[in-house]
C-alpha cells in the first residue's frame, strides 16, 4: 500500500474516530466540538557533511471540547480506542462541571461552517530513506563550504519532509478532514572575517511539494552568500535614514499588523489599531489581499480550526483597514461576524509597486538595508518599535558595506504611514507574501 492509500484509509478511521468522540459527548453536552492532527514523516540534520540526527515522526491526538450551558471543559489522548476516547469525553465533561461560566464560550455559528472541502493540492508526501535525505542536506552544506574560502564552518543543514491529516468536526453537524504535506531544506554557515571574527547566516527552501524546493546547492550557495556579505561589519553613528525591509524581514513588518487587527487582542484593548477600521493605515495605494485556497500555498487551508469556512478577503485596500481577524469567541466578545481566522491567517498577498530589488535600493539613495533584526521591542498596545538590527548600508543606490550593532526605532503607526514602495521580489516561504519595503525614515541608533 503505498503512502496516499495509507493515508486515505488513516483519512476514514480518524474521521471515524472523531464522528464517536461527538456521538458520545452528545449524549451529556449541548454541544462539542472535537479535533485531530496526525504527523507523520523525518528530519535529518548533518554537521561538516557527516549525519548529526535522524528523527522519525509519527505525533497524533485527538482534542475533545464540549459545552455545558456556558461551561467548557478539554481533554485529549493519543490512543484512539474506543475505551481511550470514551474515557477522554468523560473526562472533558467532569472538567466542565469545575469551570467558571463564560457567556462567549461555544463552537462557531453553524451557519459559517465549512460545508464543502475544496481539494487545494496540498499534499505531495515524500517518504525518503535517511540516506537520501541525509545526502540532500550534506550537498547543502558542501556547496556552502566550497562557495567561499572565507567559509571556515558549518552550523549544520537538515532536511525536513513530513505530511498529515487533519479531522475537525462539532455538534453543528461540522465533519470534514484534508492531507497535506510539507518539505525543506537549511544550511547554517559561518565566515571569517579579515580581523578574525566570526559570522554567520542561513539560507532554507520550503515548500509542499518536493519538486518545488530549491536544489540543495541553490540553499548552500545562499547561505555561502548570505554569510560573506556579513563579515568585517561597520558601526553607524546615529542618525535618521530611509530603511529598506529585505523581503523575508518585510514578512515581520506586517506580521505586527496581523497582531494589531487580531481579535483576542482587541476585545483586551491591547492594540495600536483599536477602533482603527475603515480608516486610512498605510499610503492609498497599497493593498493586502487573503486567498486561502490558492493551490499548494504554504498557508492554505479549506477551513480554519473552528471549521469555519475561508474565503478570499481583502485585508487593506487603498491603505484601508477593511476587516478585523476574529475568531468565534472574539467576534462574540466584540458583537461581531467570525472571520475564519481561528489558527491563523491564509496566504497574505501585498501588492508591489513595480520596482525591483535593484530598483528598490535605487529609490532608496542612501540609507540601511536591514537583513536581520533581533530582539523583541514591539509594543503592539502603543506601537513603540525599537529593535536591534543588521544589514548594509546603501549610498547612491549600491550597497557599499556591511552595518552591525545599532538599533531601529519608530512607531508602526507611522511606520506603515511611511512605507514608499514594496518591491517585485516577492518573499514566497511565508504566509504572508511580500516584496522588500521601503520606508521613508526612521531613527537608527549606533555609535
Amino acid at each position: 500500500m503505498d503512502v496516499r492509500e495509507q493515508v486515505a484509509q488513516q483519512r476514514v478511521e480518524l474521521e471515524a474516530a472523531v464522528a464517536r468522540a461527538l456521538e458520545l459527548a452528545g449524549k451529556q453536552a449541548d454541544a462539542a466540538e472535537v479535533a485531530i492532527n496526525k504527523t507523520t514523516g523525518i528530519s535529518v540534520s548533518t554537521r561538516m557533511c557527516d549525519v548529526e540526527n535522524v528523527e522519525f515522526n509519527s505525533d497524533g491526538a485527538l482534542g475533545i471540547t464540549v459545552y455545558r450551558g456556558q461551561r467548557k471543559g478539554s481533554a485529549s489522548t493519543s490512543d484512539l480506542s474506543e475505551n481511550a476516547i470514551a474515557q477522554t469525553v468523560a473526562a472533558a465533561l467532569d472538567i466542565a462541571r469545575y469551570t467558571s461560566e463564560d457567556p462567549y464560550a461555544g463552537p462557531g455559528p453553524a451557519e459559517l461552517m465549512a460545508r464543502e472541502v475544496p481539494d487545494l493540492d496540498l499534499f505531495h508526501p515524500d517518504e525518503p530513506e535517511p540516506d537520501r535525505a541525509a545526502s540532500i542536506a550534506a550537498r547543502a552544506e558542501q556547496a556552502a563550504l566550497d562557495a567561499d574560502p572565507r567559509i571556515k564552518q558549518s552550523d549544520g543543514a537538515s532536511y525536513d519532509s513530513h505530511y498529515g491529516i487533519r479531522v475537525y468536526g462539532n455538534s453543528h453537524g461540522m465533519l470534514a478532514s484534508y492531507a497535506s504535506s510539507r518539505h525543506s531544506t537549511s544550511c547554517c554557515v559561518i565566515a571569517e572575517g579579515k580581523n578574525g571574527e566570526m559570522e554567520r547566516d542561513y539560507s532554507y527552501t520550503s515548500a509542499r511539494r518536493v519538486t518545488d524546493l530549491w536544489t540543495p546547492e541553490k540553499v548552500g550557495q545562499h547561505a555561502a552568500e548570505r554569510t560573506v556579505g556579513r563579515i568585517d561589519p561597520q558601526k553607524l553613528t546615529t542618525r535618521e535614514a530611509p530603511i529598506m525591509f529585505a523581503a523575508d524581514i518585510a514578512t515581520g513588518l506586517f506580521g505586527h499588523l496581523v497582531m494589531g487587527i487580531s481579535g483576542s487582542n482587541l476585545y483586551r484593548k491591547s492594540s495600536f489599531l483599536l477602533d482603527k477600521l475603515g480608516e486610512q493605515i498605510f499610503p492609498d495605494w497599497l493593498d493586502i489581499s487573503e486567498r486561502p485556497h490558492i493551490l499548494r500555498g504554504m498557508a492554505s487551508t479549506p477551513f480554519d480550526s473552528e471549521g469555519l469556512a475561508t474565503h478570499d478577503r481583502e485585508i487593506i485596500q487603498s491603505g484601508v483597514l477593511q476587516t478585523y481577524l476574529m475568531t468565534s469567541y472574539a467576534a462574540r466578545k466584540l458583537g461581531r461576524q467570525p472571520t475564519g481566522h481561528a489558527g491563523g491567517i491564509h496566504n497574505w498577498l501585498v501588492k508591489p509597486t513595480g520596482e525591483s530589488y535593484e530598483q528598490m535600493l535605487k529609490k532608496m539613495d542612501r540609507g540601511l538595508l536591514v537583513t536581520e533584526l533581533m530582539g523583541q521591542g514591539v509594543n503592539i498596545v502603543t506601537g513603540d518599535y525599537s529593535r536591534g538590527a543588521a544589514g548594509f548600508w546603501v549610498e547612491n543606490g549600491e550597497i557599499q558595506f556591511p552595518v552591525s550593532e545599532v538599533t531601529i526605532a519608530g512607531n508602526l503607526k507611522d511606520m506603515m504611514q511611511n512605507i514608499v514602495a514594496i518591491g517585485t521580489d516577492t518573499e514566497t516561504r511565508s504566509q504572508i507574501q511580500t516584496g522588500s519595503v521601503l520606508l521613508d525614515t526612521m531613527k537608527i541608533a549606533g555609535e
